[in-house]
């Protein structure tokens, strides 16, 4: 039942003292018994800090604790502070009044520290206890009435209320108790002759002592003293102070003197004869770190002292006389130990240093850190520091608790961890100090984009080159880390082209090489422009891009085409001329182009014109076939043949005339064709017309001169000319216009007008590229007797491509 009584009691002080809890700052107090059953809540920790429930495992909140026994744990799925194990008050603070237990509750997600006390209040669970359960004390029968012997006293573990507060003696007809009370608050028991001894009558008396605490209910420990009452040597030796007062450094060396107790006795002979002892009840910590010379009462230092260990020396020392019966005289001696600056500060990392990201706001928790120091006053005091060359600084919380925060903007390109000396200086004289090395690493932020080797790469492939070929390897690099600096490459489609350059060209997106997906034709396309972008794996992923010009190289994989004389009704030209033609005479000209450009363009330097050897006599046959081979300057030789049926007539003398003839003929076919020979030659005027203003222009712009010439209709520029020809001599009648370069996209119109064919058409020939008309010019005969005008502009193939292509927009 007692029992019972005693764990109600501890659930009352559980359910008031948790309501008095409070928070000072980022402290928290509670209150609670000792003994508590495990298991048991003190409070719900969570919600006086203002943690939602929620957020307890999001959180982490968790207890950090210095010592190495966990008394208390937290409920994560409520956030209650439980008891952990049996708390004993005595056993973690002995007989001090107070007794607070320090915890520290870290929570992460941000990073926060907060101090809990707990104060674990006494519970009556001691009775007062006595070291032996019987004693002898032997008195001389001739002792004076009132003198004072000293009892065993008792000890109580608990403290305030709980504690020892009185003794009782048993019945008896000769002593009486006295109970003093020394400095420090303890009570001693000391057992005073009420009436004169008579050992005759009495020589042995058994006295019961009690000792009693303040605790509801009372508990009790008792202890017999059995008195032998001895005959002669009636005076006992008498100290000459009851109480000895000394002060000592901790620092004090083996077999210093602390002080000199004496004592005197009365009596003569071996009765007066005085040897020191400590008393029978000295502790055992007392016996270790001091000694008494039992000659002559000096106490001499014979052990380490320490202030932080214990602070002050408490015991009793006796001195006995020789007589027989010996008799004995007591005295106390305190001994103050003085606090010497000899313990270090302790760093102590509370949470060990978190990572940071290198985009950090200023003030960014990274860890928390606690010192200490087990000396007292001044010698306690620390102060903690940090080098400036770092981007840290120290932000002070409660006590000797740091918060360790960032203290301006980090790079990790430029540091990618620091390694932090913290140095605590404590103000004793002289002073201690220690360190400590924090490691911070920095997390990297995708804030780095990636950078080409170079903005933009030129790349030549040939034309007709299999799908597949490996072009180039474009490169570029990222200082950023891990996943911020893995780079992807990818060939970006422009809206600005006609097909998306994917269909052109693949890239590996790991390595950056270009493979081409298909053969190229020079004669279509000459530069293909793409742009390639490298990506990071950031998030967000950043992006740069570089342009890959393209350059299509000309390969000799087109024949000369015949454009004059015209095969188009079959795979013979049939051609006039009158048996009257003398030698020289112009029978027809051979006209052909090639789409290749540069020398796999040229068609060989003759005119292509078929002239007479001799005049025709009467016997040559009326039918001539030449058979005409036209070959370009490439490599390998690409050529073609013609076939030409000449017809030689008898009174043939004026094909013009014929031609006339058969224009004006009502045929609805003629009609037409002139119709369209005058909208050719209009619109070639109104485009001459246009070109000459826009090469004025250049003219004005360029850095060199511009020269409007006449010249023969040799084609002595075929790279860098404006042209207009009109030709008259012999059967082929044409008219055409040519510009640009063999680079440029502009277009060039020609028309060509055979008198001598079959139905006297007017060809007109589409538009094209400049080069495949620039071939052209190549071959055709450069001692037309009729002039052209050509009008030449002399400009850098960059600016004029540059210029070309304004002209196509």
């Amino acid at each position: 039942m007692r029992r019972i009584r005693v764990w109600k009691q501890a659930a009352l002080w559980l359910f008031v003292f948790s309501l008095l809890w409070n928070t000072v700052g980022a402290q928290i107090r509670y209150t609670i018994p000792e003994e508590l059953k495990e298991g048991s809540v003190v409070g719900n920790i969570a919600r006086d800090i203002g943690l939602e429930i929620s957020d307890i495992a999001d959180r982490k909140l968790r207890i950090a604790s210095d010592s190495s026994t966990q008394y208390f744990s937290v409920d994560t799925r409520n956030g209650e502070l439980i008891v952990n194990g049996r708390i004993d008050r005595e056993a973690l603070c002995g007989q001090s009044a107070s007794c607070l237990m320090p915890l520290q509750l870290v929570i992460e997600n941000p990073l926060q520290l907060y101090r809990v006390n707990i104060e674990i209040q006494d519970i009556n669970d001691n009775a007062p206890n006595f070291h032996t359960k019987d004693s002898i004390l032997k008195i001389a029968e001739s002792v004076a009435v009132g003198a004072k012997f000293p009892f065993e006293s008792a000890e109580d573990l608990d403290v305030g209320s709980n504690s020892l507060k009185s003794y009782a003696l048993s019945n008896n007809a000769f002593f009486r108790l006295n109970v003093k009370t020394l400095e420090d608050g303890k009570k001693v028991p000391e057992l005073i002759v009420d009436k004169p001894l008579d050992r005759e009558k009495q020589s042995v008396h058994k006295l019961i002592l009690t000792a009693l605490d303040g605790g509801d209910p009372v508990k009790s420990g008792a202890i017999m003293t059995q008195v032998i009452v001895q005959d002669t040597n009636d005076n006992e030796p008498k100290f000459e102070q009851s109480q000895y007062k000394a002060s000592v450094q901790e620092s004090t060396t083996f077999g210093s003197s602390v002080l000199t107790v004496k004592a005197t006795d009365l009596d003569e002979g071996l009765n007066g004869e005085i040897q020191y002892f400590f008393g029978a009840r000295t502790p055992d910590n007392v016996k270790k770190s001091f000694n008494i010379n039992a000659e002559t009462g000096e106490i001499t230092v014979i052990g380490k002292l320490d202030y932080e260990l214990t602070k002050l020396y408490t015991f009793d020392v006796c001195a006995k006389d020789k007589g027989s019966p010996e008799q004995e005289g007591h005295s106390s001696v305190m001994l103050h130990i003085i606090d010497e600056n000899d313990n270090i500060p302790e760093i102590i990392l509370t949470s060990l240093p978190s990572p940071v990201s290198e985009n950090a706001s200023v003030g960014t928790v990274v860890a928390l850190i606690n010192v200490k120091d087990l000396d007292s006053g001044d010698n306690g005091k620390i102060n903690l520091t940090i080098s400036t060359r770092f981007p840290f600084k120290l932000k002070p919380a409660f006590d000797n608790h740091y918060s360790l925060v960032t203290g301006s903007l980090l790079d990790r390109e430029a540091n990618a961890e620091y390694d932090i000396k913290l140095v605590a200086t404590d103000s004793g004289g002289p002073s201690l100090k220690s360190t400590k090395t924090v490691n911070v690493k920095i997390l990297d932020v995708n804030d780095n984009p990636p950078v080409f080797s170079q903005p933009s790469y030129t790349v030549y492939i040939k034309e007709n080159s299999p799908p597949g070929a490996s072009l180039f390897s474009v490169s570029a690099s990222d200082i950023d880390q891990d996943k911020n600096a893995i780079l992807s490459y990818s060939i970006l489609d422009l809206t600005s082209n006609q097909l998306p350059a994917s269909s052109y060209f693949y890239i590996n997106s790991e390595n950056g090489t270009i493979y081409s997906m298909s053969s190229f034709d020079y004669e279509k396309t000459k530069l293909i422009s793409i742009v390639v972008q490298a990506k990071d794996h950031g998030s967000p992923p950043l992006s740069s891009n570089a342009t890959v010009h393209v350059f299509i190289l000309d390969h000799n994989d087109n024949v000369p085409a015949v454009i004059y004389p015209s095969t188009s009704m079959g795979s013979v030209s049939h051609q006039k001329m009158p048996r009257s033609a003398k030698a020289g005479h112009l029978v027809t000209k051979v006209t052909a182009v090639d789409a290749d450009s540069g020398h796999n363009a040229c068609v060989n330097l003759h005119t292509g014109e078929v002239r007479t050897k001799r005049a025709v006599s009467e016997h040559d046959d009326s039918s001539q076939r030449l058979l005409i081979e036209i070959k370009d300057n490439g490599e390998p030789i690409q050529s073609t043949t013609v076939t030409v049926d000449i017809l030689i007539e008898d009174g043939f003398h004026e094909p013009i005339s014929d031609y006339r003839d058969k224009t004006i003929e009502p045929n609805k076919k003629t009609g037409k064709i002139t119709l369209y020979l005058i909208i050719s030659l209009a619109s070639v005027s109104l485009f001459c017309l246009l070109t000459f203003f826009i090469l004025l222009v250049k003219c004005a712009r360029g850095s060199r001169s511009c020269c409007i010439r006449r010249t023969n209709s040799e084609y002595k520029n075929p790279n860098r000319n404006l042209q207009i020809q009109l030709n008259t001599d012999g059967p082929i009648k044409y008219v055409e216009v040519l510009g640009g370069d063999m680079m440029s996209q502009s277009q060039s119109f020609g028309s060509y007008l055979s008198p001598m064919s079959e139905f006297s058409d007017l060809t007109l020939v589409k538009p094209s590229s400049t080069t495949n008309f620039t071939d052209t010019l190549n071959v055709l005969d450069a001692s037309l007797p009729d002039s052209a005008w050509t009008f030449e502009s002399q400009q850098r193939r960059s600016t004029m491509m540059k210029a070309v292509e304004r002209e196509e927009t």
